[in-house]
């Protein structure tokens, strides 16, 4: 009497039963070995958006530090030689012509060497071009902390998913060599409601539980106005600003005296001048 087709035994060209659980086992394997690397056996690590709003000509990089979780006795292991330490991620985004954001994922947590971490702080670097060679530009740093519990008097995440922080830069300048040629140099700070630039780094500290899928914003606006990277050195007149000199018996750029004595220095281009930015008078 023919068999039931649930009658049939589960062997194929009468392969043995330890032959059949032998390879049952290894597809099994194989078949977990490309969950793991595809990312589907494991949770993706938590993270938030960074979104850096810069001017022109500006190019954006992130520095993330990453410590032992709290509670961890373990100690990252140390960089080797030609490699990125451990403990540190970087995120890159180039120069452009054209105001823009540039936005990065950051991970709120790593694992080196087996120890757990998570970030602690990241550093924001900002450079900007000040004209067309490729030395003509110069940077500045703004910072978020990260902390398990905020310190007293500040606010939780909003509850919009967004948190901004606003930053103003402004070039700075000042000449350079014995010609003088004028080079800019980049300050960026923190900016209040009213867009008034502060004394203090831009930035901010986050509660690290409240991030994960939430947009953190860091916002630089250029200010309108160069001003002299040297308080008290360049006097500024209906035509533009003036360099002093005859302080130190130079002709260099120097602190004014009274009455005051000018200098006349170089623009990039080359063309001599005696105001800034005007060059003529």
């Amino acid at each position: 009497m023919a068999l039931q087709e649930w009658e049939k035994p589960f062997f194929n060209n009468g392969a043995s039963l330890p032959r059949m659980r032998r390879q049952l086992a290894r597809a099994l394997a194989i078949s977990s070995l490309a969950l793991a690397a595809s990312g589907c056996a494991f949770a993706p690590a938590e993270s938030f958006t960074l979104q850096a709003e810069v001017p022109a000509d500006f190019r954006v990089k992130a520095d993330a530090y990453y410590v032992p979780a709290t509670g961890e006795t373990c100690v990252a292991p140390p960089r080797k030689s030609g490699r990125v330490a451990p403990d540190r991620k970087f995120f890159t985004s180039e120069y452009q012509n054209v105001p823009r954001t540039a936005e990065f994922q950051i991970p709120l947590s790593t694992r080196a060497g087996g120890c757990p971490l998570v970030l602690s702080s990241l550093k924001l670097d900002l450079r900007g071009k000040w004209g067309p060679d490729r030395l003509d530009s110069d940077g500045d740093f703004a910072s978020l902390s990260f902390r398990d519990e905020l310190p007293a008097g500040l606010t939780a995440f909003p509850v919009s998913g967004t948190q901004a922080f606003e930053g103003q830069c402004q070039w700075l300048f000042r000449t350079a060599g014995p010609e003088r040629y004028i080079i800019k140099i980049l300050q960026c700070r923190a900016a209040d409601a009213q867009g008034n630039r502060l004394k203090r780094m831009a930035g901010g500290v986050l509660p690290r539980d409240q991030l994960p899928g939430r947009t953190v914003r860091m916002v630089f606006r250029m200010a309108e106005q160069e001003e002299p990277y040297y308080s008290g050195w360049w006097l500024e007149t209906p035509n533009g600003w003036k360099a002093c000199t005859g302080r130190w018996g130079t002709t260099n750029e120097e602190r004014c005296i009274e009455p005051p004595q000018f200098t006349d220095f170089k623009m990039p281009d080359g063309r001599e001048c005696t105001v800034y930015p005007n060059c003529t008078e």
